[in-house]
């Protein structure tokens, strides 16, 4: 607000001080310059050997000239005496007035301002070619102009008030508005930091703050997302954890019988070792979730060849696939050398084909297949499974999250640890699915040949 009347005021000044004094300078010049043009004229035809009839050029050369013609002339000692004056009323100043002394003087035509009994008066004045003793001077009063410079002047000041007030209030007003859209936006962050992320922050404005208005609101609904997110992460970590906790502790109390048979407790051995490696599997993965969440996975970028890596995760998972029914095989096309680290795409490739063997049906075929397209390569696992639905698409990469039919398989955080591995190698993981197909495929950076390439170590 303060800053707001600063600026009117030094532009009013400043346009004040430009405008006023150069418009009086300007028509005081103008009448100057009229005078000075009426001088040399006369003085060329007035007569001066005598008095006689010029009274009567003088009268008219004034009603002419719409002012005081007067003539002077030298006396002793450098002083000037009145000749002849086009005005009855006689005046002992203008023997004495300086702008004649410099006419005299200089032998030439001089223009000036003077104050004469009280009024501002205009003066032109030059000698007489014919004579230099004489010289003629035009005097002419500048209260019209000046008057009108005062009526300018007055209403400036009038128009400049009224607009230092004008947008005195207009300031205020503006201060008000922008000071309780501020208030808005404070009130929409505390209520952000104290957890509430419901209330929208709105403001419809184009300008600054309400894109600064726009951004709250999608911090808010950003934040949002994360709370909702860690509080889920909080509930299914907690019920993933107690599920094979609460399984280990009944099988525990079996096994505490004396009456159960040898054949009986071995089947509960073999199941709770089961839970124990389904708890030491979430454990795994809710370390490497908090890892990345944290930034602080390693990787070790080299040169890997997929259709390697797609071997070993056959013989790896060979076993589990004949135990649950499904065949399990692997097709190449050609080396396909890609920039990562062999670990984490094994356990990417790991989490795709795990969540292959669990999810579909005895019986269905799993295939892994490598391949290079354009300068990427690409692992992909494919299986002539049901497919999954639509619906379940667009989340089976989100934290615990597990399709209809899926609640007793997998953590569902498998593939959201697969898909965060993916990106921070550069690399993507995108799903296709229908009836009777599902290709989940891993796209990695590309190398040309893996001999000269440097490892390299690196955080992501």
């Amino acid at each position: 607000m303060a800053i707001l009347l600063a600026v009117v005021t030094v532009a009013l000044g400043v346009l004040y001080f430009a405008v006023v004094p150069r418009l009086e300078s300007q028509l005081v010049g103008e009448k100057q310059a009229e005078l000075r043009s009426g001088a040399q004229a006369l003085a060329i035809q007035l007569e001066i050997g005598s008095t006689l009839g010029l009274s009567e050029q003088l009268a008219l050369a004034a009603a002419q000239a719409n002012a005081r013609v007067v003539i002077l002339s030298r006396l002793g000692a450098g002083g000037f005496g009145i000749f002849a004056d086009s005005s009855p009323v006689v005046s002992e100043e203008i023997a004495r007035d300086p702008v004649v002394r410099a006419a005299a003087a200089t032998g030439g035509i001089v223009t000036g301002r003077v104050e004469r009994e009280g009024r501002d008066l205009a003066e032109a004045a030059v000698p007489f070619p014919v004579n230099d003793d004489y010289v003629l001077l035009l005097s002419a009063r500048l209260g019209d102009t000046l008057a009108s410079v005062d009526l300018l002047r007055r209403s400036f000041l009038v128009a400049g008030a009224i607009a230092f007030a004008v947008s005195g209030l207009a300031g205020t007003m503006a201060a008000l508005r922008l000071t309780r859209r501020i208030q808005r936006l404070e009130a929409g962050a505390v209520r952000i930091a104290g957890g509430d992320f419901d209330a929208i922050v709105r403001d419809d404005s184009r300008d600054e703050l309400g894109e600064l208005a726009r951004t709250f609101d999608r911090m808010r609904d950003r934040l949002s997302h994360v709370d909702r997110a860690r509080r889920e992460f909080i509930a299914n970590a907690s019920h993933e954890l107690r599920t094979p906790l609460f399984a280990l502790g009944g099988f525990l109390e079996l096994l505490a019988d004396d009456d159960v048979d040898e054949r009986d407790r071995r089947d509960f051995l073999d199941t709770a070792r089961g839970q124990v490696e389904r708890l030491t599997g979430l454990a795994t993965d809710l370390l490497d979730l908090s890892r990345l969440d944290a930034d602080q996975v390693g990787f070790e970028l080299e040169p890997v060849e997929l259709g390697e890596a797609a071997e070993t995760l056959a013989a790896e998972l060979g076993p589990l696939a004949e135990s649950t029914g499904h065949r399990l095989g692997v097709t190449s096309a050609g080396n396909a050398y890609v920039l990562a680290d062999g670990e984490r795409v094994l356990q990417i490739g790991r989490s795709l084909v795990e969540n292959a063997l669990r999810h579909t049906p005895a019986g269905t075929a799993v295939e892994i297949h490598t391949t290079v397209w354009l300068d990427r390569g690409v692992l992909s696992v494919r299986d002539d499974g049901p497919g999954i639905r639509p619906d379940d698409q667009e989340h089976v990469f989100e934290r615990f999250f597990r399709g209809a039919g899926g609640a007793a398989a997998g953590s569902g955080i498998g593939l959201s640890i697969a898909r965060e591995l993916a990106h921070r190698m550069g690399g993507t993981i995108e799903l296709r699915s229908r009836p009777g197909e599902t290709t989940f495929t891993l796209t990695l950076p590309g190398v040309p040949s893996p001999a000269p390439f440097p490892r390299e170590n690196v955080v992501v």
